[in-house]
């Protein structure tokens, strides 16, 4: 039997599942249904809801389908005899898709039993060749993505060449349930969003601002040990500057409308290049003073459609790890290997460690000179190669404006996040005329690079939320230590030891609730805690407290010096 993409089984399961659809509701109409890195999904428009219910039914009839061994049969059709065809089944959505078509391609067909399909291909042989398929969930989707267009439902399916990688992807989206950063924020009282607030928008609460205050210093402090400086910029801008960028004119859709100013137009950043620039020219600069490293943690705006919104994976409004790099042509190699380098030690203290390379080359329209393009490719490969990564090759899937290096980390259940970005940008170089002076006195153009590392802290908090199942490590835990009084008469003993704790850096808290110790290491151990302290009337007598550990379980009897010492060097180990 053939071997298959995962791409061609899962686009031809779609398919199946259009089929399966059609027998059980004739008059349905079809949009499209592509193949994803998750799996696949068909947008249909047809008056039933479906529920999880109807789900079962339709995977029930693909499994018929596919135990007929249906072959999938290509048919090639001139416009004219496609058009007729389409409207004849009432496929009105399809009749759009066709017209998409430029004149002079091939108009195919791909048809399995009675259900024919607009499709380029390829698919598999036969339905016989799909092993192992499962039908996941519906959800609403508005036709072409547009909010003004008829919302259509899309039904989301999985399936992998054989049954033992779909069990193995099912396990994963159970943990994935489990650990969704949405149902752990509100457990563990991190973060909310409050519709009164809007959608997209996030509230920190203590805890969650707490670990985001500790990441992001550990973020600046790191960034000065490795030669950056940081900045910090507005949060709108006049329409002018976002003229000279181009965001008006290309990424307008992506902004919130105006607000007037002395009767200008002033907008919310979508990004923060433009005022690094603007920081950048506000001299003349020498090639003496090259490379510039400068970083933000700078807020930007960005509308999302509300369906579209999801936790703090899509928001509205999020904090980027923002930085830019300004360089000569002769200091690029070294620049670029030296921030690969950065990025995965920071993904490191972070308990990343499968780290994969996504290397995005020049399309077919770009701005920037061709010797520039081919400075920049060779920068991103040679920093890649000295790093010693895993490598795939983005042919012709690079930004118009350049090349660039993505970074792909692996959770600790096996999901795939894109993360970093190492981006190179001939095009707002040239926007705003930056020029430095180089050593022949004369103008130069400089290399400019975005870097964002984490890339927004929103996300990467929701990330870190589900790789570590709301378990922090200790360096990053809100709440490092708790201390366990058993009864009242500890409490003052408690008092002073937690103040003696958090005066050596160590986030400690107490229980002094009247419940029993039993129930306060319950509560402890269902928000996470590292370390339980507990203190009775012989750990008071003896100046101790009874340890346990999150990561070792019961340690035992330790003195107040002992205490300290093994949290703090957990904190500095980053353990």
């Amino acid at each position: 039997m053939a071997e298959y993409s995962l791409d061609v089984i899962r686009h031809s399961a779609a398919h199946i599942m259009a089929a399966a659809v059609q027998q059980l509701y004739p008059t349905v109409k079809f949009d499209i249904g592509p193949s994803t890195s998750e799996g696949f999904y068909y947008d249909i428009d047809m008056e039933h809801r479906l529920t999880p219910d109807d789900l079962v039914e339709i995977e029930n009839k693909m499994k018929e389908i596919i135990n007929k061994k249906l072959p999938f049969e290509y048919i090639e059709l001139s416009r004219p005899d496609a058009e007729k065809m389409l409207k004849e089944a009432g496929q009105t959505f399809k009749l759009e898709r066709l017209a998409d078509i430029p004149d002079g391609e091939k108009i195919s067909f791909f048809k399995i039993g009675d259900f024919v399909d607009l499709c380029r291909g390829p698919h598999v042989e036969n339905t016989n060749n799909i092993k192992a398929v499962k039908l996941l969930s519906v959800a609403g989707s508005y036709y072409r993505g547009k909010e003004n267009n008829p919302m259509l439902q899309r039904i989301y399916g999985t399936a992998f060449s054989n049954p033992k990688s779909l069990k193995k992807y099912l396990k994963q989206i159970e943990e994935a349930k489990k650990r969704d950063h949405r149902k752990l924020g509100k457990e563990l009282d991190l973060f909310s969003i409050s519709e009164d607030v809007g959608g997209g928008l996030v509230l920190w609460h203590p805890k969650g601002a707490m670990i985001r205050n500790t990441f992001e210093t550990f973020w600046r402090d790191e960034h000065y040990k490795n030669g950056y400086d940081l900045l910090y910029t507005p949060h709108i801008g006049k329409a002018k500057l976002w003229e000279t960028s181009g965001h008006l004119h290309f990424y307008q859709d992506a902004m919130y409308s105006p607000m007037k100013i002395d009767g200008t137009d002033y907008y919310a950043k979508p990004m923060n290049c433009p005022f690094h620039i603007e920081i950048y020219q506000t001299r003349r600069r020498s090639y003496k003073e090259l490379p510039l490293r400068w970083a933000e943690l700078g807020t930007v705006y960005r509308y999302e459609k509300s369906g579209v919104l999801h936790g703090l994976m899509r928001v509205r409004g999020f904090t980027q790890d923002d930085a830019h790099i300004i360089c000569t042509k002769d200091q690029i190699e070294t620049e670029i290997a030296e921030v690969l380098r950065f990025s995965l030690s920071l993904w490191k203290a972070f308990g990343f460690t499968d780290i994969k390379a996504y290397l995005a080359t020049k399309p077919e329209k770009s701005v920037g000179a061709p010797d520039r393009w081919e400075k920049a490719l060779e920068s991103l490969k040679a920093a890649i190669k000295q790093e010693g990564l895993e490598c795939e090759l983005d042919q012709g899937g690079g930004a118009f404006y350049g090349p660039k290096i993505d970074l792909k980390i692996k959770d600790a259940i096996g999901r795939e996040w894109q993360m970093s970005t190492i981006q190179f940008d001939f095009n707002l170089p040239e926007r705003f005329n930056m020029s430095y002076i180089g050593e022949d006195g004369q103008k130069h153009q400089p290399y400019m690079v975005h870097r964002a590392l984490l890339g927004s802290i929103e996300r990467f908090f929701g990330i870190l939320v589900e790789h570590y199942a709301g378990a922090f490590p200790v360096w990053l835990n809100p709440q490092q230590a708790r201390i366990l009084p058993i009864t009242d008469r500890q409490k003052d003993f408690a008092e002073k030891i937690k103040i003696e704790l958090r005066q050596a850096g160590i986030k400690t808290g107490i229980d002094s609730r009247s419940e029993t110790i039993g129930a306060k290491i319950k509560a402890a151990r269902n928000e996470r805690i590292p370390y339980l302290l507990v203190a009775g009337d012989r750990e008071v007598q003896n100046s101790t407290l009874s340890v346990r550990s999150r990561r070792e379980g019961q340690i035992g009897e330790m003195s107040i010096k002992d205490i300290k010492s093994k949290i703090i060097d957990d904190i500095k180990r980053k353990i």
